[in-house]
């Protein structure tokens, strides 16, 4: 269905959960949702908001879910009007849980301050703007608006944030990793292919050929091409490597600038832009490295991914990427940097054995620590309120007094701060153990 119309009134079945994306567009918490629905089937039935129309990962669901896709739209600038017109829309759905995702979704938030029905927020990470720093209007929003609401966290560094920056009280913090279906990737690391050598795959990628020129490892990354996965810090750090093959997976509003950058650089020839794919494990299996760029992230389920694939992984270092790893890949977590990130890929095709190892280990982990079986569990009790049999649902005010709340609440949350940022948590900026003996390195033959 795509409309709302008929939710009100029919019979109470299945638990009804409306979940609001500020887009549906594939992505890390869209996917997360996919997964969990499809897994549970007819145990739920679900309503799913995207603020900006965009319902790319409605291809991910099963198609005998009980799925209602309403468009509901944003008013730019309205906070309290969008919030009002929102609160009648809970009060029409009558969902038994609200979910709502990330800061584009916090309207929706607001409508329910005064519940209309149980609520769950989602953070999954942060815009560009707020790679750096946490703006203080929003701090203070998400202070007022989620303190008496269970927050969902995937990474240990949001929880941090929502504790020590947003002071949520420690009692709705719920910190809940990610996880994948670990049997759609490689199942046996380095001996999944016997007598595998990285570099020299004689196979195709999924769809065809490389694309790319032969010669060297190849270099994958699995990304939507949009700003703060700035890609062209990979291509940047590739084009400084003598050999080597690049393959990016994914598509987004990025892509024809990172074409142009790449053919700027002088390495068209060795990279191939894969564009979309809903079914990656087939391009994970013919990577050798496993890179990452972004300026922002969490706890990305590519790098699991790539872990579960027997993949050794270069990345920057953001969110909890460095305790997601294995000891032995962290190394290679670098600096925001073009040349530090060059240097951990030149380090690492340098030494296929350390490749291998590096994949075995990081696949030892991802089985003990990243199975999804955890994740689906704790987010059943959550939709079912099992995790929270204590809070406040379906309490009902009358329209005047609920007016009165969402615009105090508002108001406090933009008086008096301006658009100043608030330095957040950070990230840590220590440089990892094993820089300097990649530094400078150039690729050998493989």
């Amino acid at each position: 269905m795509d409309g709302a119309t008929g939710l009100m009134g029919e019979a109470r079945g299945a638990p009804l959960v409306a979940h609001v994306f500020p887009s549906f567009a594939v992505g890390g918490a869209q996917v997360r949702f996919a997964a969990i629905a499809n897994h549970f089937g007819p145990a739920f039935r679900h309503l799913v908001v995207a603020l900006d129309g965009d319902l790319a990962c409605r291809e991910r669901l099963r198609p005998d879910l009980d799925l209602t896709f309403p468009a509901v739209a944003a008013a730019r600038g309205a906070m309290i009007a969008n919030a009002w017109r929102y609160r009648g829309l809970l009060r029409a759905w009558r969902p038994d849980v609200l979910v709502t995702c990330n800061w584009g979704a916090i309207e929706f938030a607001l409508a329910n301050v005064l519940p209309v029905t149980r609520h769950l927020h989602v953070v999954d990470g942060f815009g560009p703007e707020e790679r750096e720093a946490q703006i203080a209007r929003r701090v203070l929003t998400r202070r007022l608006v989620l303190r008496r609401t269970p927050v969902v966290l995937p990474s240990r560094r949001l929880v941090r944030i929502a504790a020590d920056v947003w002071k949520l009280p420690r009692s709705v913090v719920r910190y809940v990793p990610n996880g994948i279906d670990l049997a759609r990737f490689a199942t046996g690391g380095g001996q999944r292919f016997p007598g595998r050598i990285p570099g020299r795959f004689p196979g195709r990628f999924p769809g065809g050929g490389t694309g790319v020129s032969s010669g060297g490892p190849v270099i994958g990354t699995v990304a939507a091409l949009r700003r703060e996965k700035n890609i062209g810090r990979l291509l940047r750090a590739f084009a400084m490597l003598s050999s080597g093959r690049l393959v990016v997976v994914g598509d987004g509003p990025e892509r024809g600038a990172l074409e142009a950058l790449s053919a700027a650089l002088g390495v068209s020839e060795r990279v191939r832009f894969a564009g979309h794919h809903q079914d990656t494990p087939g391009f994970y299996a013919q990577f050798d490295i496993f890179a990452l760029s972004s300026d922002t992230e969490q706890m990305p389920l590519s790098v699991i991914e790539a872990m579960a694939s027997g993949l050794p992984v270069v990345s920057t270092d953001v969110g909890d990427i460095g305790q997601m790893l294995t000891s032995e890949n962290l190394p290679y977590v670098t600096r925001l940097d073009d040349a530090a990130l060059a240097a951990a890929l030149g380090g690492l095709m340098a030494d296929p054995d350390l490749c291998l190892r590096i994949g075995v280990a990081n696949l030892a982990k991802a089985r003990r620590d990243f199975d999804q079986s955890a994740m689906f569990a704790a987010y059943a009790a959550l939709w079912r309120g099992e995790a929270d049999a204590s809070a406040e649902a379906g309490r009902d005010v009358s329209a005047g007094v609920a007016q009165e709340a969402l615009a105090g609440v508002a108001q406090d949350a933009v008086a008096g701060v301006g658009r100043q940022a608030l330095v957040g948590a950070g990230r840590d900026a220590a440089v990892r153990a094993g820089q300097d003996a990649v530094a400078g390195s150039r690729p050998a033959p493989w």
